[in-house]
């Protein structure tokens, strides 16, 4: 691990699983009056140092919105910016990943997005799905209520005794199959809420939101983010 800062030698109890919502590449871009795709483009560079900041902590699970399925109501170009960026971004990130022994998973449907992208998630997947270190989830093409939606007709194709359905075994059926809860939900930009992100994941969740656009979301800020968490007092319905 890197030599601490002040704030972090602040910081005592850690989150086993952190959510983050990315939000302000566009608002960054619009500011510097350039592109919307440059803050997608300036977003994955942000991205790639807060997964090695977050790495340095043994954070054992992140997991990162990056599409939501309502997105899909953007302009074409932008949509179709943003999946060659992911593809390039992936065939670039996951060499260098599984090196560092993080897992990939994906949260979402792959069905409906580019079969060149398919593909490199399907390769980047399988490469790492052997490591022991930090598991690091994408959610693209995804939606919390959809997922749901999702469990439930796999339970009642399945034919599951409503009697026998448990928060456990429905938990099963969700993207995130063998992923703890979320501990801690990030989102940066400046909006106070979580658009249909792990909606059942992030019941019991700490939400920390910033005005900080996701760019420029460095390693002080996600040390401010830590140190607030480790201050909280996590009840979960109990005194």
């Amino acid at each position: 691990m890197t030599t601490a800062s002040p704030a972090t030698q602040k910081i005592g109890r850690l989150p086993n699983h952190i959510a983050i919502i990315t939000d302000g590449n566009g608002r960054w871009a619009q500011q510097r009056r350039l592109p919307r795709f440059e803050g997608h483009r300036a977003g994955v560079e942000s991205l790639r140092s807060a997964i090695e900041c977050l790495n340095e902590y043994q954070i054992n699970y992140v997991s990162v919105y990056s599409f939501s399925t309502e997105n899909w109501k953007r302009p074409e170009a932008e949509i179709a910016g943003l999946f060659q960026l992911l593809e390039e971004s992936i065939d670039k990130e996951t060499v260098e990943l599984h090196k560092k022994n993080v897992r990939l998973r994906h949260l979402g449907r792959l069905d409906g997005l580019p079969p060149h992208l398919q593909q490199a998630v399907t390769k980047a997947i399988e490469l790492t799905k052997n490591n022991t270190g930090m598991t690091l989830s994408f959610a693209f093409n995804y939606g919390g209520r959809n997922e749901i939606l999702n469990a439930v007709r796999h339970l009642v194709a399945e034919g599951v005794p409503p009697q026998e359905i448990t928060e456990e075994l429905f938990s099963r059926y969700l993207y995130t199959a063998g992923l703890p809860d979320v501990d801690l939900l990030i989102r940066t930009g400046g909006e106070l809420r979580i658009s249909n992100f792990l909606i059942w994941q992030a019941a019991y969740s700490e939400y920390y939101f910033t005005e900080v656009l996701w760019p420029d979301f460095g390693r002080k800020e996600i040390e401010k983010a830590l140190l607030v968490y480790s201050q909280r007092q996590r009840r979960f319905g109990g005194l």
